[in-house]
């Protein structure tokens, strides 16, 4: 059986969180002041926006609008994904193009939990999980997860250091299922089989292998008695089947791209900001590749910059959650042709080296209230 723990990258890394935050207030504006330094024209910028529906989501969208001095083009699908299919429409809505990308993550200043945001328009005003189409993707695999934690026992019998498995948990036929790497657990033969000791009515017993029992320690054997491995179950001992429908930018695009990393997402500290981050970063590598190839883009300047919006669950007084953006990477497309890539902290640089003031920022209250005083138009049918 292959060994799939070398599938399990460790993708996030190169994802820096600590010193990179910025409030969407002051974001926004550093963002319009570098578009202008890379030579977008006031007034001919068309912004568009690639978050997730939730409505944590509206208040960069009210910044945006605010900054650019229009609401922005809708480019994204629930989750965060691009939706390059309307890479087109948006070219022909202005002369200068920008796209920001971000995939998010509730954040409960009360828990100080990852994952969790506060809905105030719900009935007790409490807690859910946040991005929800993230946490909906990540349920089953939880669940899949959660049984293997609970059905691998390591246990001493007569000296031998044992693992005993679940009969699941050793098929290799299943079409979906949480599936081991053997040879994390099991001590094989010359001939690479792995041979129970005894043969249990709904599991197997095994010699443990050198390497488990040099990872967890003697000590997790030594009880006479059968205990799980619940939390020291890791990422590299597992990989996932999962039956999915062909990649589209709809209801699978988001499991799709997350179901290579899954066991590094379950098992780390955080994992929906973790899923955030990988989204974020393969939605990235992805649309920035849609974007050169985009004929509707050809002879423009565009900008796509991609990142991480953190909403940190409002207090009862905010009507909008505090959203903080993390920059991962950005590409910019010149007129003629010429392309620059900004990795994360050429990124940052470049946007914290812009004045925090904006003269060209529009007054939302002036421009609605302005409209309620033009004189009716009529529309004839």
């Amino acid at each position: 059986m292959p060994d799939h723990s070398v599938n399990i990258l460790k993708h996030i890394e190169g994802f820096q969180i600590k010193g990179m935050m910025m409030r969407y207030n002051l974001f926004l504006p550093r963002l319009y002041n570098w578009c202008k330094s890379l030579g977008f024209e006031k007034g001919k910028i068309m912004p568009s926006r690639a978050f997730c529906s939730d409505e944590s989501q509206g208040y960069p969208i009210i910044m945006i609008a605010k900054h650019f001095g229009t609401f922005p083009f809708n480019h994204g699908r629930v989750g965060g994904i691009v939706a390059a299919d309307r890479h087109g429409p948006h070219a022909a809505h202005g002369q200068d193009l920008i796209i920001i990308q971000a995939s998010h993550v509730g954040y409960d200043p009360q828990s100080k939990q990852f994952g969790h945001y506060r809905r105030l328009q719900t009935t007790d005003q409490g807690c859910g999980p946040s991005c929800g189409k993230i946490n909906h993707v990540m349920a089953w695999y939880q669940n899949e997860y959660q049984f293997a934690q609970q059905n691998i026992l390591l246990q001493n019998i007569e000296g031998n250091n044992c693992v005993i498995i679940d009969n699941q948990l050793l098929r290799d036929d299943l079409e979906e299922g949480l599936m081991l790497n053997l040879n994390k657990f099991i001590e094989s033969d010359n001939r690479e089989q792995y041979l129970p000791i005894k043969i249990l009515s709904t599991a197997k017993i095994f010699k443990a292998a050198a390497s488990l029992v040099d990872t967890l320690k003697h000590s997790a054997f030594n009880n006479t008695e059968a205990q799980v491995i619940g939390s020291r179950l890791s990422a590299n001992m597992f990989y996932f089947k999962r039956k999915i429908s062909e990649v589209e930018e709809n209801i699978h695009h988001l499991e799709h791209n997350l179901i290579p990393y899954i066991p590094q997402i379950i098992t780390a500290a955080s994992p929906m900001l973790t899923a955030a981050q990988i989204n974020t970063q393969i939605e990235f590598d992805r649309t920035f590749r849609s974007i050169v190839k985009e004929n509707d883009y050809q002879g423009k300047k565009v900008l796509f910059i991609s990142g991480l919006n953190i909403d940190i669950s409002p207090a009862d007084d905010q009507l909008f959650p505090l959203t903080k953006f993390i920059p991962w990477a950005a590409f910019l497309q010149e007129k003629n042709g010429t392309t620059s890539i900004f990795e994360q902290h050429e990124l940052a640089q470049a946007l914290q080296q812009q004045s925090i003031e904006n003269s060209d920022q529009i007054n939302l209250e002036d421009a609605i209230g302005a409209m309620s005083k033009v004189e009716e138009i009529k529309i004839d049918l």
